[in-house]
C-alpha cells in the first residue's frame, strides 16, 4: 500500500486509476442523458464525506469515552446505542461495536465486496474497496497496520472483523492518554476514520 493508502500495481498505476475513468464515463453518459443531476450528485457525496460520515462515527465514539453507560450500551447493542445519537440509515441498520483494548486492536473488512456503515463513517475511502486491502486484511493483518504506519506493542493481539450485508463494525478506538478533561467535541476531534475501521489510531491531544 502506498502512503496515502493507494494500492499500486507493478506497472505503476493505482486501482484507482481504471475505476475512476469507468465511473467518470458513465456519469457522464448519465448526465447527458438527463439521468441524474449532477447538482444533487454532488449533494449526496458532500453530504456522506463532510456533514455525516466519520464526523458521526466520532461522536459516537466520544459518547463511548466520556460516557461508561453509553459506553456499555453501545457494546451491547451497536445499532440501538448509534440511533440514540440519530445516526440511522441505509447501511448502518445492524452495527456491532467492537472495543480496543490494551490486549486486542480491531480492524474491519469486508472480505466479499465493500459492506461499510455509511451513516457514522460516510463514504468507503477507495482502499477499503480494493482487493489489495481485503486479501491482505485477512492474511497479514500486522503486514497491513504497518503499512498504514501503525505499530502495536509487541504480543497485541489483532482481531480481524469481515462485515457483510446483514453486520457492520465499528471499532471504538483506545482513548488517548491526557484527555481527561476533555468534553465531548474535544474528545471527537481527536477520532480519525481510520481508528474506526482499526487502520489508524486516534490523534494525540
Amino acid at each position: 500500500m502506498a502512503h496515502d493508502h493507494e494500492h499500486d500495481h507493478a506497472d505503476g498505476h493505482s486501482e484507482l486509476d481504471e475505476t475512476e475513468l469507468r465511473v467518470r464515463a458513465l456519469q457522464t453518459v448519465l448526465e447527458q442523458k438527463g439521468y441524474i443531476d449532477p447538482a444533487a450528485l454532488d449533494e449526496i457525496v458532500d453530504t456522506y464525506q463532510t456533514r455525516v460520515g466519520p464526523r458521526n462515527g466520532a461522536q459516537v465514539v466520544a459518547r463511548a469515552w466520556a460516557d461508561p453507560a453509553f459506553r456499555d450500551w453501545l457494546l451491547r447493542d451497536a445499532s440501538a446505542a448509534i440511533a440514540s445519537l440519530g445516526y440511522t440509515g441505509r447501511q448502518g441498520e445492524h452495527m456491532v461495536a467492537v472495543e480496543n483494548t490494551d490486549e486486542v486492536h480491531n480492524m474491519v473488512v469486508c472480505t466479499l465486496c465493500s459492506c461499510y456503515p455509511w451513516p457514522v463513517l460516510g463514504l468507503p475511502p477507495v482502499w477499503y474497496k480494493s482487493a489489495p486491502y481485503r486479501s491482505r486484511a485477512v492474511r497479514d493483518p500486522h503486514g497491513v497496520l504497518a503499512d498504514f504506519g501503525v505499530t502495536l506493542p509487541p504480543g497485541k493481539q489483532v482481531r480481524v472483523w469481515d462485515s457483510t450485508a446483514e453486520v457492520r463494525y465499528l471499532v471504538i478506538p483506545q482513548r488517548p492518554a491526557g484527555t481527561e478533561g476533555l468534553g465531548e467535541a474535544q474528545l471527537a476531534a481527536l477520532v480519525t476514520r481510520d481508528s474506526m475501521i482499526g487502520t489508524g489510531l486516534p490523534r494525540l491531544p
